[in-house]
């Protein structure tokens, strides 16, 4: 199960972060590989929050079904992945002088027809790539909102 973490500084506290974050529907705005997301049950917020969300990196597609695990507001969310792609994510907020660290960190598991640990090996420079300029377009969503005030 390969684990993937990329981290980001944003010029902003974490409640500011955590605004940007807190709905998941949102994460549209700042996820390049997040086509859409559906809440499916449960809160609309908050551990046991379910939703879809429709994934494409390059030219693969996928229905990734996701519940909320964790959530501590301002530090951290849990995400269990539970179609295709199996596993687990984190997001963690720590203040640090001038702002926020944001981390990003995923376990997944591939299917046997996505090559199963060798498609997760292949797959993982992929999605570290894509992830990083996610962390780039919320800082600049962040960090842009936070100006205008």
């Amino acid at each position: 199960m390969p684990r993937i973490r990329v981290r980001t500084r944003i010029a902003a506290n974490p409640r500011d972060v955590w605004r940007a974050i807190e709905d998941v529907t949102s994460h549209v705005r700042w996820m390049d590989d997040a086509v859409a997301i559906r809440l499916t049950g449960g809160p609309t917020g908050g551990v046991g929050t379910t939703f879809e969300c429709d994934t494409k990196v390059g030219p693969f597609r996928l229905l990734d079904r996701m519940e909320v695990t964790e959530w501590e507001t301002r530090r951290s969310m849990g995400i269990r992945h539970a179609g295709l792609v199996t596993g687990s994510g984190r997001f963690t907020l720590r203040r640090r002088r001038g702002g926020t660290v944001f981390t990003w960190e995923e376990r997944l598991r591939f299917p046997l027809w996505a090559g199963g640990a060798v498609g997760g090996a292949l797959a993982k420079p992929v999605l570290r790539r894509v992830w990083r300029r996610n962390l780039a377009n919320l800082k600049a969503i962040v960090e842009g909102e936070r100006q205008r005030l």
